[in-house]
C-alpha cells in the first residue's frame, strides 16, 4: 500500500498526539523501579523504567488503529521485534523514552521519538517531543521540518563562530579521544570557525535535534559495539532529511533503518551534519583516528 501525501500528513498528526501525550505523562513522573536489560553495550542502553513501558503503552494505544487501516508494521524499543516491519510497506519505529539515563538522573536530555519508515529504509515521518521544554520537532517527507509547528530554521543561533559537535556517551572513553577532539578543532579552524565545542550529554535523539538547530553542527556515532538501535534514529533521520541536511553512515551511504539481521545500528555508525559539505569534512577528519 503506497501512502499519499495526505496519508502522511494524517499519520503525522496522530504521531504528534501520541508523542505529546506520552511526553506529558513522562514530565509528571519520576522512576520508582529502575531495571536493567540483558542486552546493551552501555549503561544508557541497559536501564529501563516503568515509565518507559507506560509511555510505550500510551503511544501504541493511539497508533494501533493506523496499523490495520494503513497496513503498517510496528517496532518499539520495549517490545520484541516480531519481524512485521520487513514485510510491511511502512512501519512505525518508536522509542518511548530516549535518554532514560538522563531521565533517571533528572537532566533534560530525554525525549519521545516516533518515526515512520518505508520498507526501503527511507524515513517518512519523524516526531520528537522534549518533555522538559515542551518542545516538538516533526517532519513529513516532501513537506518539511517544523519546531513547535513552525518551519524550523537551521541557521546559526549565535555568532560565536564555533562548530557544534554532538557525540554519543562512549566518545569520552574512546581510545583516540584526544586525537579526535584535536582533529575536530583543527577542522573548525580550517573552515573559518574559532573552535569545536564537544557536547556529550543528553540522549541521542535530543543531541541530534540540537545539532539540527545549532548550525554549523554535526552529530555522530562511530561504527562498532553500541546500544543504539533503529528507534534511536528513525525520527531524527527524517528531520535532517527534510531540512536538506546530511544523513549517512560513516561510509557516506544512506542509513539502513530497516536492517534484516538486527535492530542495532553499530554496523555502519551514524553521521548527521547540517550540510553535505560539512559531513564530508567531518568524515575525513575522523576516519584517520577512529
Amino acid at each position: 500500500m503506497k501512502l499519499s501525501t495526505d496519508d502522511l500528513v494524517a499519520l503525522s498528526e496522530i504521531a504528534l498526539r501520541a508523542a505529546t501525550e506520552a511526553g506529558q505523562m513522562i514530565a509528571q513522573s519520576r522512576p520508582k523501579d529502575v531495571q536493567h536489560k540483558e542486552s546493551g553495550a552501555t549503561l544508557a542502553s541497559q536501564v529501563v523504567t516503568e515509565i518507559d513501558r507506560a509511555a510505550e503503552a500510551i503511544i501504541v494505544d493511539i497508533l494501533e488503529p493506523t496499523l490495520e487501516r494503513y497496513e503498517l508494521g510496528l517496532l518499539t524499543e520495549e517490545s520484541p521485534d516480531d519481524g512485521g516491519r520487513l514485510s510491511a510497506d511502512y512501519f512505525w519505529c518508536i522509542d518511548p523514552l530516549d535518554g532514560t539515563l538522563s531521565f533517571i538522573e533528572g537532566s533534560p536530555g530525554y525525549s519521545v521519538s516516533i518515526g515512520l519508515v518505508r520498507q526501503d529504509s527511507m524515513p517518512q515521518i519523524g516526531v520528537v517531543y522534549h518533555p522538559a521544554s515542551e518542545t516538538t520537532y516533526h517532519a513529513t517527507a516532501g513537506i518539511g521540518v517544523f519546531g513547535n509547528g513552525k518551519p524550523l530554521s537551521t541557521s546559526p543561533e549565535s555568532d560565536e563562530g564555533e562548530l557544534s559537535v554532538f557525540v554519543t556517551g562512549s566518545f569520552a572513553s574512546h581510545e583516540h579521544h584526544d586525537a579526535l577532539v584535536a582533529a575536530l578543532e583543527d577542522l573548525a579552524r580550517e573552515i573559518g570557525l574559532s573552535n569545536a565545542r564537544i557536547n556529550v550529554g543528553n540522549g541521542a535523539v535530543m543531541k541530534a535535534c540540537h545539532a539540527l538547530t545549532h548550525s554549523p553542527a554535526c552529530f555522530f556515532m562511530f561504527p562498532g559495539p553500541t546500544g543504539a538501535s533503529l528507534w534511536d534514529f528513525a525520527a531524527t533521520a527524517c528531520l535532517f532529511q527534510e531540512a536538506d541536511a546530511a544523513v549517512t553512515d560513516f561510509a557516506g551511504d544512506p542509513l539502513d533503518l530497516n536492517r534484516t539481521d538486527s535492530t542495532n545500528m553499530g554496523h555502519g555508525g551514524v553521521l548527521y551534519a547540517t550540510d553535505d559539505v560539512l559531513a564530508e569534512q567531518v568524515r575525513a577528519a575522523l576516519l584517520g583516528h577512529r
